[in-house]
């Protein structure tokens, strides 16, 4: 098993990136080099970092690339609203797909907060 294997974060991502991958065949053509290309990178960058982070030198690194990878699953979630309201992703298979980024990105979220080492509490400011 690979060391990012283990993180339900990257499993998530990954079938959330497989899933984008099938349905952004069935869009149209003329999106090919507009938003298939964006959602496609935008959904392969979220459990890339995954795997870039996890390779990184202690959890500080690790935790920018999570950071960017929740970029990318915000992105990634925008770009399948707009598929959905452009009425190239169904509704029935958006709320599937919604769901899943959901879970992805609570997952994500907790991964991100471990690595803050406060268990998701804000620093402490210092006082004026």
């Amino acid at each position: 098993m690979r060391p990012y294997e283990r993180f339900e974060a990257w499993k998530l991502a990954h079938e959330l990136f497989l899933v984008v991958q099938k349905e952004i065949k069935g869009w149209p053509m003329d999106e090919r080099f507009g938003m298939v290309a964006q959602v496609r990178r935008s959904a392969f960058s979220v459990p890339a970092n995954i795997v870039e982070g996890s390779a990184k030198r202690g959890p500080k690194e690790f935790r920018r690339f999570i950071d960017i990878a929740l970029g990318s699953l915000a992105e990634t979630e925008y770009a399948l609203r707009a598929a959905k309201d452009l009425h190239y992703l169904p509704v029935d298979r958006w709320t599937v797909i919604d769901a899943l980024v959901s879970r992805a990105g609570k997952c994500l979220s907790g991964l991100a907060r471990s690595l803050d080492g406060r268990g998701g509490r804000p620093p402490d400011r210092p006082t004026a």
